[in-house]
């Protein structure tokens, strides 16, 4: 029998490696920049068009590539990282495989230009799919620069895979702030078809969140210190009130490498315990520094998943450090509940070492004096208090005048009045109603809660039996889509407007949803980069309820807004209605009851709630019957 296994070409090799390093625009991006991170660099430019699909370029300041790496980096498992095996213990760089760039020339068009400080020329390269289209002598700016053009130009499959330019645009967003989040002494700056979105001047931690989720994060961040000698943290958590419904703002970094970690992230929900309502999640910023040797990165090929040694250990350090810091400032409550917040010592004060207080003594004060005896006191014990020259006298309060003088001149006798027809009163006492009498019919069928979940109907056949949160789920539902749709729903105006503020990605979809939003009853009165002020809110929503909507809905369409229309209503009224429907635990008046088992049953499928699950079930008398028979 024949051999049958053989050693595949180089570019296929390549495309196979570019299926798990590059699955989207945003993996070229990442790759790019953690590039120009280990080359040193202190300026840092990102340039996107069309979602990264047309073009992605990155051109940094670092050291640049002599004309033989330039060539070299493109080969598979190049790398200047690192030489053996035992460099993978001990790295301190982004990158280590040596199969990112090797993986995007295969799938893509590649120009590079590159160039060291200390050489008068650079080097040129052009590569269209692992082919080397051409290689010159360049005059170059210190640096390197990649533009990649035409992603997966050779796989089709592929890129059809590729979601909207909405989506890939907040996935190259993300991992922007990833880089830039875990190095603030590097100034970025992004561009997006011609447009600035971000401008990061070199800072410090604090200021670079500030300055990538806007202004009014400061008054929420919660710093955060702990040194051990299994681990250093430093960074910020959010205050509990500013927690999300959704998962956008958590960052944990190790080693200035940006991970992902599901048993951190209970660690640091274990840490707001009882502070938290259901379902919400706090933001963190967190920068972990752990000895190379005490992890390793080698498991995925984004890199964003690490073993560590002791995660138990850390998983207690950094619960401990986050419940201190909340603590510490004075954010968890305390048990003492007849403690009086004033009287504790800042916390600042720990180290401080106590003075003995100094006395002040008056020499010329005599008790005995001749001027005492001038002087009546109510109590001895004043005698110290006051100078010599003092005396203490008791006026008695001047009676003020009684409040009935304030109407002298106005008493007139009321038959007076009455006849000279100043003034007529009413004596009948007001019974109108606002409904006839003839239109109110009492209800023959009451309506009973049970369990402050479930609403019981009587019906000639036995009984209709409700889920009240689903149900009013498919009123609020039918509701908003038809505001949507047929005619915009009404509002009501603010006495004060609502300012609102919001990270720059979710200020862009709210712009985009703002339209259906209008017809659903809100009303904007101003769009900002960082904020939104609203001025008119739909009829059945109430003030405190709004950014609780926002956010849920923003969470609902973390993957993207639905191309069409009508897609993109039904997302927005399932969402909204979802958010204002009365949960499963509130307790409902008769009134109430009735008029949401009337209003489900006028809607037009008020057999299942917008995600199809069933609003009520019909048990009939014959079933009852049989539960009952021996």
């Amino acid at each position: 029998m024949s051999s049958i296994i053989q050693l595949l070409p180089d570019h296929v090799a390549n495309q196979i490696a570019a299926g798990e390093v590059v699955q989207r625009p945003a993996s070229v991006v990442k790759e790019l920049l953690e590039n120009a991170v280990d080359a040193k660099a202190t300026d840092i430019k990102l340039i996107i068009k069309d979602a990264g699909k047309s073009l992605v370029q990155v051109i940094d300041n670092g050291l640049g590539m002599s004309v033989t790496d330039a060539r070299l980096c493109f080969e598979r498992h190049a790398t200047s990282k690192i030489r053996q095996a035992e460099d993978l213990f001990s790295l301190h760089t982004k990158g280590f495989r040596g199969e990112a760039l090797a993986s995007i020339a295969a799938i893509t068009h590649v120009e590079m230009k590159t160039k060291q400080d200390q050489e008068e020329l650079g080097t040129h390269i052009i590569i269209e799919g692992s082919k080397f289209v051409s290689q010159d002598v360049a005059v170059l700016p210190k640096g390197t620069s990649f533009s990649v053009k035409n992603l997966f130009f050779n796989i089709p499959a592929r890129r059809n895979f590729l979601k909207s330019e909405v989506v890939e645009y907040r996935h190259i967003v993300d991992e922007f702030q990833r880089v830039a989040l875990a190095h603030a002494n590097i100034h970025f700056t992004f561009y997006h078809n011609g447009s600035e979105m971000f401008n990061l001047p070199p800072s410090n931690f604090r200021q670079r969140i500030v300055n990538i989720f806007s202004g009014k994060t400061n008054e929420k961040l919660v710093p955060v210190q702990e040194e051990t000698e299994i681990v250093e943290i430093q960074g910020f958590v959010s205050k509990p009130e500013f927690a999300k419904k959704s998962r956008g703002e958590q960052f944990f970094f190790v080693n200035d490498r940006f991970i992902k970690s599901g048993y951190l992230h209970h660690a640091i929900m274990a840490a707001y315990e009882g502070l938290l309502k259901d379902g919400a999640q706090p933001s963190y910023f967190l920068y972990l520094q752990v000895p190379p040797n005490t992890i390793d990165i080698n498991i995925h090929p984004t890199k964003t998943e690490i073993k560590f040694d002791d995660e138990h250990a850390l998983y207690a350090i950094l619960r401990s450090a986050v419940k201190h810091s909340l603590g510490q400032f004075n954010i968890a409550p305390v048990l003492d509940f007849d403690r009086d917040s004033n009287l504790d010592t800042p916390y600042h004060y720990k180290n401080l070492e106590g003075s003995t207080p100094t006395i002040q003594v008056d020499g010329n004060y005599n008790p005995f004096s001749e001027q005492m005896s001038n002087k009546s006191f109510k109590n001895d014990s004043y005698s110290n208090r006051k100078s010599d020259t003092d005396v203490y006298r008791y006026e008695p309060a001047k009676q003020t005048a009684n409040w009935e003088s304030l109407y002298v001149g106005l008493k007139q006798d009321t038959e007076t009045i009455t006849e000279n027809g100043g003034f007529q009163f009413e004596s009948d006492t007001v019974t109108a109603s606002l409904f006839d009498e003839n239109d109110v019919e009492k209800a023959v069928n009451k309506t009973y809660q049970i369990h402050k979940k479930y609403i019981v109907n009587p019906i000639k056949s036995g009984m209709v039996i409700v889920d009240q949160q689903r149900a009013h789920q498919r009123v609020l539902y039918e509701q908003f889509l038809t505001n949507m749709t047929v005619h915009q729903a009404s509002s009501q105006q603010l006495l004060f407007p609502l300012h609102l503020c919001f990270s720059t990605t979710e200020i862009a979809l709210i712009a985009e949803l703002q339209l259906a939003l209008v017809n659903t009853g809100f009303v904007f009165e101003e769009t900002n980069e960082d904020s939104i002020v609203i001025s008119g809110l739909p009829v059945n929503v109430t003030e405190s309820e709004v950014s609780i909507v926002l956010e849920e809905l923003l969470s609902d369409l973390q993957d993207g807004i639905p191309e069409s229309s009508f897609s993109q209503n039904d997302t927005i009224a399932k969402s909204m209605a979802r958010s204002l429907a009365v949960k499963t635990g509130t307790y409902l008046t008769e009134k109430e009851q009735e008029n949401l088992v009337n209003g489900l049953f006028a809607c037009k499928e008020p057999n299942v709630s917008p995600f199809q699950k069933p609003t009520f079930i019909t048990m009939r008398v014959e079933d009852l019957d049989k539960k009952f028979a021996l």
